[in-house]
């Protein structure tokens, strides 16, 4: 048996290791739904005329729901981010690091785990997203290929903030310091995109954060698939933040783990 297959091996047990704990304890699930839909609720029912009204052509002649519920699924995204830095920080603390040490684990499966529970909880929570979406008047004009890319654009940006997320779990001192630390990921930084109105209806220097942010490319891309509109070169901007935010978390989270392994 190579290396290879035993490091697959050890990271698949992880991953179930994870995905039962959620069973167990579906609060910080329910919570990662529970978010994005009252989200929408708000802004689709209370604030969407006004808003609907003042975009006016900005949004490219959909309804606003149309144009929010692409926003909505990221927020589906970066609400995961809570309870994956959360499990890992319990993880570290609670002593689980140290019992696998004893064993013959392959470093770094544990934090795969990890990142792969968050991914399949975040894909989970993003269909429940979107069926809500549905019923509440989203009509989407993606084709079957579109609707493939829009879960490739899910799961990876999913993936590189899964990263992120066990970076920072492993460096807070406390639980809720855990979740404190992915705060700007799930309210800040989607608030500053084009999540629910574009960029260029804001403020000078508020319109060059948001254009120069990674939300803004992924909900772009999302609004463009979902809607039936040309996506342009802003796939492959996604790609590329998702790619730097994914290594970043990465090298991050593997000297934070050898650290409190340490």
């Amino acid at each position: 048996m190579t290396a290879l297959t035993i490091a697959i091996q050890d990271s698949t047990t992880m991953l179930g290791r994870e995905l039962k704990h959620t069973l167990r304890f579906p609060l910080l699930l329910v919570s990662t739904i529970l978010v994005p839909i009252v989200m929408l609720v708000l802004f689709d029912y209370i604030l969407g005329g006004p808003i609907g009204l003042g975009l006016g052509d900005a949004a490219h002649g959909a309804s606003y729901v149309d144009f929010l519920v692409p926003g909505i699924l990221l927020l589906t995204v970066a609400a995961g981010c809570g309870p994956a830095a959360i499990n890992v920080h319990t993880d570290m603390s609670g002593g689980f690091i140290d019992r696998i040490r004893t064993m013959v684990v392959t470093r770094g499966a544990l934090l795969a785990g990890h990142v792969g529970g968050s991914v399949v909880r975040t894909l989970g929570a993003t269909v429940v997203v979107t069926v809500v979406a549905l019923v509440v008047g989203f009509r989407p004009k993606a084709t079957l290929g579109d609707w493939f890319a829009v879960f490739g654009i899910v799961a990876a940006f999913s993936f590189a903030l899964a990263w992120l997320s066990a970076a920072l779990g492993l460096v807070a001192k406390t639980v809720a310091g855990a979740n404190g630390s992915t705060l700007p990921i799930q309210f800040l930084l989607p608030f500053l995109s084009s999540t629910f109105v574009p960029a260029a209806s804001m403020p000078g220097g508020v319109r060059w954060f948001s254009e120069n942010q990674p939300f803004t490319p992924v909900v772009e891309s999302l609004r463009a698939l979902l809607t039936g509109a040309p996506v342009g070169n802003t796939a492959y901007l996604v790609l590329a933040w998702c790619a730097a935010i994914a290594l970043g978390g990465y090298l991050w989270a593997q000297a934070a783990f050898r650290r409190g392994a340490r």
